[in-house]
């Protein structure tokens, strides 16, 4: 069980696996303000950026659960890094259907609505750990504004428009399903940039290492066509926000 080799190829240079900054990771925490050892479970954590950082800032404990080995032992590392490793714990797993032990009081899906089957479910699982008044955090990606054509869509990583919504509707959307929006941090045009453009460093980086493995062709065409995609569609098209909910 684990990742296949070419996502944590392309995101080996990342601590946040997702579009959003060092800088608004940290004042998401600010703003939210979790008390000292309040309970964290952060399902698909990667490198384990969230927990360690707010262990570090903020004193929470917690534990985080990823289906890659690569990004377990990364977020292993950086716990040690920061003087939190006996604060918070990193398990390889499968995040769908993970609930924890005991009520959490933050829990969190940043960016991995799949192993809910998309926004309601995933939501559905993380109530399943959450104690009741705590605050569930949600990363998504929406539209900034309708894709205009099917290549629009497809060049978004989506398979149909109705994978994503404007972000007035994924708000409506929350409210349907029974919670408050008190929170949110929004990716901006730098923080897409952030996290694609390293992508794009990382691969290049392993080309020159590796030009004989059997991924290289693959990787190859990747590093010549994403910058283009990415800059004439994704760009302008998508957005992506950690959501903070309060059931109602």
């Amino acid at each position: 069980m684990d990742l296949p080799r070419v996502f944590t190829i392309r995101e080996s240079g990342h601590r946040i696996h997702n579009p959003i900054t060092d800088d608004k990771l940290a004042a998401l925490g600010r703003a939210l303000n979790p008390d000292p050892g309040s309970r964290v479970l952060d399902l698909a954590s990667g490198s384990g950026e969230m927990l360690c950082t707010w262990a570090r800032d903020h004193g929470v404990t917690g534990t985080g659960v990823d289906i890659s080995t690569q990004f377990t032992a990364a977020a292993r590392a950086r716990a040690v890094e920061l003087g939190v490793a006996d604060r918070v714990e990193f398990v390889h797993g499968d995040a769908a259907g993970h609930v924890a032990e005991e009520p959490v009081d933050i829990a969190a899906c940043l960016g991995a609505t799949w192993i809910g089957d998309g926004v309601a479910g995933t939501i559905e699982l993380l109530d399943r750990s959450l104690r009741p008044g705590g605050v569930l955090l949600i990363g998504e990606p929406y539209w900034l504004r309708r894709p205009r054509d099917r290549a629009t869509i497809e060049a978004c990583w989506a398979r149909e428009e109705s994978d994503f919504r404007l972000l007035p509707d994924l708000i409506a959307h929350f409210a349907e399903l029974g919670w408050d929006l008190v929170e949110m941090m929004l990716a901006d045009p730098d923080s897409w940039d952030r996290y694609q453009a390293a992508q794009w460093l990382a691969i290049r980086r392993w080309l020159d290492q590796n030009p004989d493995d059997e991924l290289a062709p693959e990787l190859r065409a990747e590093l010549s066509t994403e910058p283009i995609r990415y800059t004439r569609y994704a760009r302008s098209h998508l957005g992506w926000g950690v959501f903070a909910l309060m059931r109602r």
